[in-house]
């Protein structure tokens, strides 16, 4: 059965749409930062609040199967509606620190009800061609990541208000038109019962687990990369007296990862999903351990090569969420995202933590080589799993 033709763009505009809360706080760190006169000691801290959010967001979804028992389409909206309220608390009057990192919390805690979710949605309209449907899908998130970026970047929304009150309201459009347009899909098999032991059983599949593992490799690099890459993007201009406008380059190393998950998906059709994420590995994986020589180069070889890495970084990212759902039933497919990306985010900050203190001993253009480890590690587990 085909899906109609409006189901896939839906789910992408919203999944876009949500998931811009999530670096809306980061987009901002700089105006907050002077505002609540917090230390830079403070800023790895505020980062990490929206991951450990997700973390513990989806945990819970996840034990309780929320994507798998209820509809996939209601708890997006309302997840979406109470994300979009715990933004809007960045410029609440009266803010101090402890109320921004718990709103931080907050944004994190409900995006476990957008973006897993979002692919469990996908997954029950498309049991044919996932791999091409979360390239869109992911990519959308990627695009959603960097949208804060983008428009801070710029004159239209450069004041830090208009970055949370335009994030926040489409974050609820975002929400409302997928609960509308979109019902649940086809091939959508319900969970009766729940399964508090279904995550133990998960990891005894062989194919399951490698897949898992291959994604926490990835995750280790992934947003402690996109985390400091202004970091890296200001060190740089400081370094070689250029002037970079820092937020505008840095959503565009991450937007450009969004449409590399979109042609990884395409490409997905022809090649299968593990050689597409085999191959965005390595290539990061490069570019983690040749970093240090991206910094001596001139200021636009620089660039390129910042970006070329944003597009490596992402484009395996939706292709092993394919094969992590391919390995199980369908009715643990929602529970099976969830656990993975709660795994998955519980290392980022494992890694961005690692980062910021690293960030007070060694220099800068030494940082990234430290992500290194997990496309290796990602690449040793994929390469032992059967081809999809």
């Amino acid at each position: 059965m085909k899906p109609k033709q409006h189901i896939l763009p839906i789910i992408i505009l919203s999944q876009f749409a949500c998931t811009s809360t999530w670096f809306a706080g980061n987009a901002i760190i700089e105006s907050l930062t002077k505002n609540l006169e917090f230390s830079t000691d403070m800023v790895s801290y505020v980062l990490s609040s929206v991951q450990f959010g997700f973390i513990i967001g989806t945990l819970i979804f996840g034990i309780l199967m929320i994507a798998d028992r209820f509809s996939p389409s209601k708890v997006f909206m309302v997840c979406a509606s109470l994300a979009a309220l715990s933004n809007l608390t960045l410029i609440a009057p009266n803010l101090n620190i402890s109320g921004l990192l718990l709103a931080r919390f907050g944004t994190g805690f409900f995006l476990a009800g957008i973006y897993p979710v979002g692919m469990k949605i996908a997954a029950d309209y498309y049991e044919k061609g996932l791999g091409k449907a979360l390239g869109f899908l992911v990519g959308a998130l990627v695009l959603g990541t960097a949208f804060p970026f983008l428009i801070k970047g710029t004159d239209w929304a450069s004041h830090s208000d208009s970055v949370i009150k335009l994030t926040s309201g489409i974050t609820v459009l975002g929400g409302f038109l997928l609960f509308t347009l979109i019902p649940n899909g086809p091939y959508r098999v319900a969970s009766t019962t729940l399964q508090l032991n279904a995550g133990p059983r998960l990891f005894k599949n062989s194919n399951f687990k490698k897949a898992a593992f291959g994604y926490f490799g990835h995750m280790w690099e992934l947003y402690a990369f996109w985390a400091f890459t202004p970091i890296a993007i200001q060190w740089f201009a400081l370094k070689s007296g250029n002037d970079i406008s820092v937020f505008l380059w840095t959503g565009i190393v991450i937007a450009l990862g969004g449409f590399s998950c979109a042609y990884g998906g395409i490409l997905s059709q022809r090649i299968g999903s593990k050689k597409v994420a085999l191959f965005a590995l390595i290539a990061s994986g490069f570019f983690c351990f040749i970093s240090p020589l991206l910094f001596t180069l001139p200021v636009y070889f620089f660039l390129v090569g910042w970006c070329l890495w944003g597009i490596a970084v992402t484009a395996d990212s939706p292709q092993f969420s394919n094969l992590v759902a391919a390995a199980v039933l369908p009715e643990l497919k929602g529970t099976a995202l969830t656990l993975v990306n709660c795994i998955g985010f519980a290392i980022t900050i494992v890694s961005i933590q690692l980062l910021g203190s690293l960030q007070a001993i060694i220099p800068i253009d030494l940082l990234f080589i430290t992500l290194g480890l997990g496309p290796l590690v990602g690449v040793y587990f994929l390469l032992q799993r059967k081809s999809i």
